[in-house]
């Protein structure tokens, strides 16, 4: 009896590995394959990627259930090696910006590789957007990619181990859930940036979305985009978003080079957490996204360095002001204004933070 409750055992485990998803090899980065992974909530379906934790495909319905694919990106792992604006991915270290490259923890000066003009950006020239991770599905319903980033990579202190694992829940949520553990004092502050076109990614631009933050303020920035350590009101501002308004319709006003809104929100903090931060809609379409996070900042990016060079999925032209992005994030150059929340993280803590964007129709 023993020998056939093992041999039925066996069988079970079999069959449960036999219908188990398995991911699919798409290439290679760094001499190590790089997998995709495919969820659904039989709603909406998504493809992420093991290189950059990058987000493929985000398939969703409209008013009357016709799906489209809602991200920017590329048809396969080659158009992500050649270079790109960050479409889909996991930033990090730092997400962002730090000033100069440089930044002083527990007495000690780092300087960091320099990739956007002077200063550091995203974690570097080469991030963890760059990396490929280790990916494992963790339900029906979730994937979960981890790192570990070694003491020195991009000039940042210590040790890191990441994870960030996806679920598409039934509320038709995509979930993001990120945990990191240092063994030295290090900044750290995740993000992802996925171009949202609501309409569909080949669409063209986004200028008519409606968008409303849940933000009285934000962080003024100079030229370079770096932190005044100001919080100021948006009331009054082409920066107000505390009603819905169209993405376009105080775009000039904005400012920048190029034009457009490029800047740090802080979060009017909820009842609930994580915080509704965003909501926004494509009036067309009838699609909407909420984003709900546990970070005290979002950056608001309209795509405004997009310049029609980046050739998308289906042959799509990715031209400027094509997706926008919404980061759910600690403050931009954080780590040298004391003023903000810290993003040091010690190694007797752990770095957790929860972003959702939650998709319907109306």
């Amino acid at each position: 009896m023993k020998s056939i409750a093992i041999v039925c055992i066996l069988l079970f485990a079999m069959a449960a590995s036999a219908d188990s998803p398995k991911p699919r090899q798409v290439g290679s980065a760094d001499g190590q394959p790089v997998f995709e992974f495919e969820l659904s909530n039989g709603r909406i379906t998504a493809k992420f990627l093991s290189y950059g934790g990058i987000i493929r495909e985000l398939h969703v319905p409209d008013k009357v259930g016709v799906k489209a694919d809602v991200v920017l990106g590329f048809d396969d792992l080659l158009g992500y090696l050649a270079g790109h604006p960050y479409f889909g991915c996991i930033t990090g270290r730092v997400s962002n910006r730090v000033a100069k490259g440089k930044f002083t923890v527990e007495g000690k000066e780092y300087t960091l590789a320099t990739n956007n003009g002077p200063h550091s950006l995203h974690g570097g020239a080469k991030g963890l957007d760059k990396r490929v991770w280790k990916g494992e599905y963790v339900s029906d319903n979730g994937v979960k990619f981890t790192y570990r980033s070694p003491d020195g990579e991009e000039g940042y202190p210590g040790n890191l181990d990441i994870s960030v694992t996806y679920y598409l829940t039934p509320a038709n949520e995509w979930k993001i859930e990120y945990e990191a553990k240092a063994d030295k004092a290090t900044p750290v502050s995740l993000t992802q940036h996925a171009y949202f076109n609501l309409a569909g990614h080949e669409s063209g631009d986004i200028l008519g979305h409606e968008l409303q933050l849940m933000a009285a303020k934000y962080t003024p920035a100079d030229g370079t985009l770096i932190p005044t350590g100001e919080m100021r009101p948006v009331q009054g501002t082409p920066f107000d978003f505390t009603k819905a308004k169209p993405l376009g319709k105080d775009l000039s006003a904005a400012g920048g080079e190029p034009i457009g809104f490029d800047l740090n929100y802080i979060i009017t903090p909820g009842r609930k957490w994580p915080a509704l931060a965003a909501k926004l809609k494509d009036p067309k379409s009838g699609r909407t996204m909420e984003v709900y996070t546990t970070e005290p900042g979002i950056q608001l990016y309209t795509g405004n360095f997009l310049d029609g060079k980046n050739i998308g999925k289906g042959g799509a032209i990715y031209k400027q002001y094509g997706g926008v992005c919404l980061e759910c994030q600690l403050f931009p150059d954080a780590v040298n204004h004391p003023e903000f929340m810290s993003p040091v993280l010690v190694p007797t803590k752990t770095y957790r933070q929860t972003t959702i964007y939650k998709f319907g129709a109306e």
